[in-house]
């Protein structure tokens, strides 16, 4: 999975960012639209209409197996940006036109900001959110090593799941989240905090998951698109053959003009022993100090 260079410092001498030159950006997040899925008749189309007519496996309680690692649907065979070789050396490959660090944001901005569903704001709070987004360098939380919260930081990397429980990880700075689906509410006080307290349903063969309790740091996406601590989202997630569909619906009348549900979202379940989830280093903001442009990342 593709990510901003800036973010994360390397200390170990066995990881190297190998810089993968391309046409155009190829290799989308987790997040990636399911607008870029392939066009009908191409091979990778085929392939995801085989994923979806396979047989969706069910656990012994009677709800669809999300068990797995979970990667881009159309991200080809391999699924992932992240290589590993026999030494245990980590390749992240970011794909750029020319190879260069600054490219490769300049591309990822351009394909993640191109989306045209974006939340609709009171008109009260566009100017905040222009301001926001002209100093993202210098605004955007997370690139000063704070979590990317909910819903940003997108679909789980890999889910475990148990009867009255799933545990969404994220190739996001070891973050995990814990998903009670026993049929508890949420608490009578609920902290706020980056990924809020998640409580999980199921709607037939559909996880619901409802996250509350958020504080007002982070970010719903680029382009400063702040929220409030009364945001509330519901994600929806859903196993078809060898696919997960997600989606998640993002409520906060305090900033918001009307409910904005993200463009939908298709993985795979990876049968790739290199989609392997590994442990990230501290993050370390280092970078800030050097910045002499407002370039968007």
């Amino acid at each position: 999975m593709a990510r901003k260079t800036s973010d994360r410092k390397r200390s170990s001498s066995h990881l190297r960012l190998i810089l993968v030159a391309c046409a155009i950006t190829v290799l989308p997040s987790a997040a990636t639209s399911a607008a870029a899925q392939a066009t009908p008749g191409s091979k990778a189309s085929a392939a995801k209409t085989a994923d979806s007519s396979a047989t969706t496996p069910h656990l012994a309680d009677g709800h669809p197996d999300m068990n797995g690692v979970w990667v881009p649907a159309n991200a080809g065979s391999g699924g992932s940006a992240i290589k590993k070789d026999a030494n245990g050396n980590v390749d992240v490959r970011l794909f750029a036109r020319d190879g260069s660090p600054t490219n490769f944001n300049v591309d990822n901005t351009i394909r993640r900001r191109a989306d045209p569903n974006k939340p609709v704001y009171k008109p009260e709070f566009l100017q905040k959110i222009k301001d926001l987004d002209d100093n993202e360098a210098s605004q955007d939380p997370l690139f000063f090593c704070k979590p990317a919260g909910v819903p940003r930081i997108g679909a789980p990397n890999q889910i475990s799941q148990t009867p009255g429980q799933v545990v969404f990880l994220y190739q996001s700075g070891n973050t995990f989240r814990v998903i009670p689906t026993d049929g508890r509410p949420h608490s009578d006080n609920v902290d706020q905090t980056f990924m809020g307290e998640s409580v999980g349903h199921w709607d037939n063969d559909t996880l619901v998951v409802d996250v509350i309790g958020f504080n007002d740091i982070s970010w719903l996406e680029i382009a400063g698109y702040f929220h409030s601590a009364d945001l509330h989202v519901i994600e929806r997630l859903r196993r078809d053959g060898n696919l997960l569909h997600y989606q998640a619906t993002v409520e906060d009348p305090n900033v918001l003009a009307k409910p904005w549900v993200r463009t939908p979202v298709n993985l795979k379940i990876s049968r790739s022993p290199d989609d392997a989830l590994y442990e990230d280093p501290p993050c370390m903001e280092l970078d800030t100090g050097h910045f002499v442009t407002k370039e968007h990342h």
